[in-house]
């Protein structure tokens, strides 16, 4: 016999399995594809970010009356595209390229391609040139990457071999609560040992400068100074997920990831609201379940006074890191790489060598910004011409800055690109920028700029958004939040959404 729920009188019979399936049972109770009239909703989600998805996702399929409502006119969050510099440019506004996505237990469990997404892989993951001409580069086949890079081939190998061997049982543990007991001890043990070091001190057991740059250019995706003891665990994570799955981007722009997730979460019988913003969260009082796909400060806003006043100061205790400061390109051709070999790459890292890359990372930690700032670069046109019109293309690219930084970074950035491929500027033929302001402009969560959602060392790797044993579970009843500042963290993986729902499922179970 089902459990009795707290949602109108339903049995809820639970089943296991990653992707969370419950069924809606007994003769006169409405499943999740019927009429509901006027009823209110059992769940509602408040944004429609990647998490706000997976966690809709995750109600609906267990038989919940499930609405997402998106205060942007836009549904996605940080999976958006748009003509951000001519008619027929499709750009991504915020990710574009997800290793993680591919990583994502749950992402990988739901049926995307039925509704329309489909992965493209470039034949490298990532590219890292050098000002001597060369590139380093992550191939999918640690043989092939470890034959490149020479001299620094055989650490390379042992530090990385380990974890991409066992990536499917290691990476549920990853993306998981870091207080949960994981299901692989001994791996997570390995892999958390490891990544406790500082990129730079890991990077530096490596030999040779192709090998060291490539590592600390994953290790910046953490937006830290490379010295800050957790920062190895970032190199390692996209590192290993570039082998084991490799970097892909999502043809016709990271929107028709999020196209998919929500035609998916629309099949399960779930309604959505775009443009319907949520000033105040008595609003939704009458829903049995809210997860909020935002961050702690927009929680202790909308909550008010509702919130008891300890956990209300911690959630504006939270801190924010570094911001993105990004250029979109419309480009009448490729880009003019001296290293050929960054043309088989979506992504490529821009920063030379380890010792430049650290340069810059702490730069952006002391409210400075380096001459030469550590670009993140995207070419997606090369491997999907939808993108542009016929012999045109696209690129992306955006470098850290102080969190709310507002002098313009265009000449940094481009620079840096001239710098690896000469003559790129000649082939601009129309630009984007979008400011650290601008960011939070279009999407409230990314305060300052900051699109990880919130700083990611390890106080808040462990206190995210405070420290609890349900992090995700407020002190008000039936109200969670699931936004990228919940464990596991930033990135397009869906895993806050997923176990946020889950910690709510339990509870709206007993």
């Amino acid at each position: 016999m089902g459990q009795r729920s707290a949602v109108r009188g339903r049995r809820i019979l639970p089943t296991a399995g990653l992707d969370g399936r419950f069924q809606v049972a007994g003769a006169g109770y409405l499943s999740a594809t019927q009429s509901h009239g006027a009823m209110p909703p059992d769940a509602v989600v408040v944004g429609s970010g990647p998490n706000g998805l997976a966690a809709a996702i995750v109600l609906a399929r267990a038989g919940l009356r499930t609405v997402i409502r998106e205060a942007q006119p836009t549904l996605g969050g940080g999976l958006r595209s748009a003509e951000l510099t001519l008619p027929g440019y499709t750009h991504d506004v915020c990710s574009a390229v997800h290793p993680l996505a591919l990583s994502s237990p749950f992402f990988n469990s739901l049926p995307l391609g039925d509704f329309g997404l489909t992965w493209v892989q470039p034949p490298a993951a990532l590219a890292h040139p050098l000002d001597d001409g060369t590139a380093a580069v992550l191939e999918r086949s640690i043989d092939a990457t470890a034959a490149a890079l020479g001299r620094g081939g055989p650490g390379w190998r042992r530090m990385h071999e380990p974890f991409v061997a066992h990536w499917s049982k290691l990476a549920p543990d990853v993306l998981a609560p870091p207080l949960r007991i994981p299901r692989h001890p001994f791996l997570m043990a390995r892999f958390g040992l490891a990544g406790l070091r500082s990129a730079t001190g890991t990077a530096r057991k490596l030999e040779g400068t192709h090998a060291r740059a490539l590592f600390a250019g994953n290790a910046a995706h953490s937006f830290l100074s490379l010295d800050a003891a957790g920062t190895a665990a970032f190199g390692l994570l996209l590192s290993v997920a570039g082998h084991a799955v490799g970097w892909p981007i999502a043809q016709g722009g990271s929107q028709r990831f999020a196209d998919a997730l929500l035609a998916y979460f629309r099949s399960l019988g779930g309604e959505v609201e775009a443009g319907a913003p949520v000033e105040h969260l008595d609003e939704l009082r009458s829903a049995r379940v809210v997860m909020l796909d935002l961050g702690p400060h927009q929680v202790a806003r909308l909550a008010g006074e509702r919130l008891p006043s300890s956990y209300r100061r911690a959630l504006l205790r939270y801190r924010y890191g570094a911001a993105a400061f990004k250029l979109d390109w419309a480009l009448d051709g490729p880009v003019p790489w001296t290293a050929a070999e960054c043309g088989r790459a979506a992504t490529v890292h821009l920063g030379g060598t380890l010792e430049e890359v650290a340069a810059s990372e702490a730069a952006h930690e002391r409210g400075e910004m380096h001459e030469r700032p550590f670009v993140l670069f995207v070419q997606p046109t090369l491997f999907d011409g939808s993108r542009a019109p016929a012999g045109k293309h696209t690129a992306w690219a955006y470098c850290h800055a102080p969190n709310g930084y507002a002098q313009d970074l265009t000449g940094h950035i481009e620079r840096q690109v001239e710098r690896f491929a000469p003559g790129f500027r000649d082939r601009v033929i129309g630009r984007s920028v979008l400011t650290p302001a601008e960011f939070e402009r279009r999407n409230a969560n990314l305060i300052g700029g900051d699109i990880n959602g919130g700083m990611m060392d390890l106080h808040q790797v462990f206190a995210r958004p405070v420290a609890r044993l349900v992090p995700y579970r407020t002190p008000l009843p039936g109200v969670y939040i699931c936004s990228a500042s919940t464990p596991p963290g930033g990135g397009v993986h869906g895993m806050g959404g997923y176990h946020a729902a889950r910690a709510a499922l339990a509870e709206v179970l007993n």
